[in-house]
């Protein structure tokens, strides 16, 4: 995630006997997340516009296999980006749903310390610790 603009957002300090997703903290992350969604849309079009203004044909094959790597990385962080952006989307739905900020394995807060750090997070990190866990026990 694009860590410019978190850096710029402050993360959130709830008031005393503030309860948990107020309305105040999911404007908050709302905002967050439209902002990286922003941003990364922004970064996809400079590089479809980047990638059309360099496209070279090089008489080289060495040059023309440099570049046509490059590309291909390229395309794989912007398509990784893309799915964030959906990520992002989903996420923005569930505060609309009200939601946000529960686990969607267990259902306890995930915490707003967690939050801040991924705003797009759907576990705990009790159930996120678990989850890599089984992943590591499953690829051996």
């Amino acid at each position: 995630m694009p860590q410019e603009l978190r850096k710029q957002a402050i993360p959130y300090k709830p008031k005393k006997g503030e309860g948990y997703m107020s309305s105040k903290q999911l404007m908050h992350f709302r905002n967050i997340l439209e902002g990286i969604k922003v941003e990364l849309g922004q970064d996809i079009d400079r590089t479809v516009h980047t990638m059309q203004d360099e496209a070279t044909i090089f008489a080289d094959p060495n040059d023309r296999a440099s570049q046509e790597s490059d590309m291909a990385l390229e395309l794989r962080n912007r398509d990784r980006e893309r799915k964030l952006i959906k990520k992002i989307d989903e996420t923005i739905a569930k505060i609309d749903t009200g939601d946000y900020g529960y686990c969607e394995s267990c259902g306890i807060e995930i915490g707003l310390k967690r939050l801040e750090a991924r705003p797009t997070a759907t576990l705990c990190i009790d159930c996120k610790t678990l989850d890599e866990i089984r992943e590591k026990q499953v690829a051996k």
